[in-house]
């Protein structure tokens, strides 16, 4: 409610809607006064005034980063003169008289001028007819002079005033002024200090001017309040004047070291210090030598974003500053050998801002804080087969950003695929062993691990994967230089060369016909090697046209060749059986079985399958029945065999028929009479049959480079008894040898399906 409000000051943490000040004024005439406050155009309205009262109220929030200082235009404005009945009068009915009301009185200061109006009026009487009573009136003013009944008053309080640290004895502090309040019939005005001086300030007694009596440095007290009012008067028209003694802003920050001023301060620490650490090989004190506000200043610590900070980061007059680690891994001596920040102190309220600068460089130490790295995380090589022993395969590249013995690196590879390789230690170059020999097509990729690793035995690891590139160092190979193949009029037979060779196109084979006798007969596939006859050649007829031979064997030879650069080839001779469909289907199964064997030993196998399950199925009923039969008597039931009563089956071939029994079996029933005649006694179980003997395998000559194949078996198939002879002498050879097989392998089966009934 007091104060000079160009000197008021507010904390930016001010809640909106608090009162922060009173304005106070008054008019010279006395008149009432109303309050008002403005703003630059554009800025923001932080205060509202009540206009009776002069209360300021703070409205917007106060951010001192975004604003420090407030401009503000407080205006006063004085009320109008208004007429109002007055009752400060009364008036004589009969004399006219005008008086002063008892008990009031007139106060030139709260209004110099009254207005009165005086009503006159008759007895009454006729007039025309009518009883009227007749009236004037008249307006009085009345101007009231002023006295000397009011005290002095002094304009523009509160009062402040300052002292500097530069001012000298005599210098003008500051002038009061004072009004009499009688304003009609003024007094001059007296001034003098009543208390407060303490004898360093003198006042002007006409003029109010308050002036220094001795050099600041000899005040005791860095704020005098002093008591001033005109002489003559009572304490009313007292008023207090503040002279605060202020400190000059004329000393900046200063940095010192441990030898007085400094503006460089150095330091030298090993790389990666733990974080928090405090970097105590720095001692750096600053200080403000000027006081109050003048001496208080920000530390701020420029270089690399949160790599140190610094603390304090305020500070009044003086403090001992300290640097501490707040980003380990940044402190790295592979990106920085040295570190340079810039220390900064700069003052916070002054105008000036004066600030001081120093430089803290930080020269780094290495340690060995890296593993190596390599080029790559993994290294593709491709290497022809058949290389030399010491051939180079690739070369892998690691380095280590540590200095010194640190950044030395040795390789060294293992793992399942590195028994053929070896590398240098130092320069990383990959090779075969001096014995090694590499071949695609027993084993054409290799993979293992290179280790780069330091003095201190930190490693690092790369995935080295090496292909051995295929060369074209194996022929074609048929399974024998000289084939045979029985050929079906309309149907093809197939040859196959194999080449060992592990990629393409050296593995991949073209068929060619080199020869062939008769010549223009046959076609073949260059890729399948299948051969057939020309189509015009349709029946025997036209076969027996072409040659004179009974057997019809022509022969051709055929070459396979690869596709690898260089090329190579092979060839061999086929002897090619022509012969014609037949309607026979045993016949005709077992002429085309003559170059798949396979195929009629699957069949076989297959009908010998079906008769062991069906016979299985049989011994199993019977089983059960004999269990159920015997569950109330659990006695051991034993069938014995009548040794005169076996019946024996004889397996002969017919043979000397036609072609429709090739390939046939029939069972001559010998004990037909005698089974038939004794029907209920047991089945007496048959001897076991003699296995015949197995013909002997048919020759193979066999290569070491060759790869293995199956043997070929032979086998047949069962057919009906009603068949016609064959004609062909060739078939009946081949057929004796498939029945002397086929009743070897149904006499054993038999015979193991009768010794199950028995125990």
């Amino acid at each position: 409610s007091n104060g000079n409000l160009a000197l008021f000051s507010i904390s930016e943490d001010t809640s909106v809607g608090t009162h922060v000040y009173t304005l106070n004024g008054s008019d010279p005439e006395g008149e009432p006064v109303t309050f008002g406050m403005t703003f630059d155009k554009g800025s923001r309205d932080y205060f509202s005034v009540e206009p009776k009262s002069g209360n300021m109220t703070l409205i917007q929030t106060l951010d001192r980063e975004v604003q420090d200082e407030i401009v503000a235009f407080v205006t006063i404005t004085d009320g109008r003169n208004k007429s109002t009945p007055s009752t400060k009068f009364t008036i004589d009915g009969h004399s006219g008289v005008l008086r002063i009301r008892a008990g009031e009185s007139l106060d030139y200061e709260l209004s110099r001028t009254h207005f009165v109006t005086v009503v006159a009026k008759d007895g009454g009487g006729k007039y025309h007819e009518k009883y009227q009573v007749m009236t004037s009136t008249a307006i009085i003013t009345i101007n009231v002079l002023d006295t000397q009944d009011s005290p002095p008053l002094f304009v523009g309080t509160p009062y402040f005033g300052y002292v500097y640290e530069v001012s000298v004895p005599g210098s003008e502090i500051f002038t009061v002024f004072a009004k009499d309040g009688d304003q009609n019939n003024p007094n001059a005005m007296h001034y003098s200090i009543l208390s407060g001086s303490d004898g360093f300030f003198i006042i002007n007694s006409s003029s109010g001017c308050i002036s220094l009596t001795s050099f600041p440095v000899q005040l005791k007290n860095e704020l005098y309040e002093l008591k001033v009012g005109p002489d003559g008067f009572s304490d009313y028209s007292i008023t207090t004047v503040t002279i605060r003694v202020v400190d000059l802003n004329n000393h900046p920050p200063t940095f010192y070291g441990e030898n007085g001023q400094q503006n460089r301060f150095e330091l030298t620490m090993y790389e990666h210090p733990p974080e928090g650490e405090i970097l105590r090989g720095l001692k750096i004190t600053v200080n403000d030598s000027d006081q109050g506000a003048n001496a208080k200043f920000r530390l701020l610590l420029v270089g690399p974003s949160r790599v140190l900070r610094v603390v304090p980061q305020t500070v009044l007059n003086e403090a001992q500053v300290t640097i501490i680690v707040e980003n380990s891994s940044a402190i790295d001596y592979e990106k920085y050998q040295f570190l340079t920040f810039k220390l900064l102190a700069v003052e916070i309220d002054t105008p000036e801002r004066f600030s001081a600068t120093a430089d803290i460089v930080i020269d780094l130490l290495d340690t060995n804080d890296n593993v190596p790295k390599f080029s790559s995380e993994f290294y593709i090589a491709r290497i022809p087969e058949n290389s030399p022993g010491g051939s180079n395969v690739v070369s892998v590249t690691a380095t280590d950003p540590d200095s010194g013995l640190w950044g030395e690196v040795k390789y060294s590879i293992y793992g399942s695929g590195a028994d053929l390789f070896l590398i240098h230690p130092t320069s990383g170059i990959i090779y075969t062993q001096p014995w090694a020999s590499l071949d695609a097509e027993v084993k054409s990729k290799y993979n293992f691990y290179v280790k780069a690793e330091d003095t201190e035995g930190k490693y690092n690891l790369a995935e080295v994967f090496v292909t051995v590139l295929d060369q074209n160092d194996h022929p074609p190979e048929f399974n024998q230089n000289f084939l045979e193949k029985t050929m079906i009029i309309g149907a093809p037979v197939k040859i196959e060369a194999v080449d060992e060779d592990a990629e393409e196109p050296n593995n991949l084979i073209e068929y060619s016909i080199m020869k062939a006798d008769p010549d223009n007969i046959f076609d073949i596939n260059t890729s399948t090697g299948e051969i057939k006859l020309k189509p015009y050649i349709r029946s025997m007829e036209i076969v027996q046209n072409i040659t004179k031979q009974k057997d019809c064997r022509w022969s051709v030879v055929v070459q396979a060749r690869d596709r690898g650069s260089p090329s190579f080839s092979t060839t061999a001779v086929v002897k090619i059986h022509i012969t014609e469909a037949v309607s026979r289907p045993m016949a005709a199964f077992l002429m085309q079985s003559r170059d798949n064997p396979m195929k009629a030993l699957g069949l076989t196998v297959s009908i010998i399958t079906v008769i062991v399950l069906v016979t299985v199925m049989i011994s199993t009923i019977m089983y059960f029945r004999n269990t159920k039969s015997n569950r109330i008597t659990p006695a051991r039931r034993i069938i014995r065999r009548r040794p005169k009563e076996q019946r024996s089956w004889t397996f002969r071939p017919r043979f000397g028929q036609s072609d429709q029994s090739f390939g046939k079996f029939f069972i001559d029933d010998d004990s037909s009479d005698n089974h038939n005649t004794n029907n209920s006694s047991p089945r007496a179980k048959p001897p076991a049959p003699s296995a015949p003997v197995l013909p002997p395998p048919p020759p193979v000559h066999s290569r070491p480079s060759e790869r293995l194949r199956s043997v070929p078996t032979v086998s047949g198939s069962l057919a009906s008894r009603n068949t016609s002879r064959s004609s062909n002498k060739d078939g009946s050879g081949i057929s004796s040898a498939l029945v002397s097989e086929l009743k070897m392998r149904i006499e054993q089966k038999i015979n193991e399906a009768n010794q199950g009934y028995y125990y």
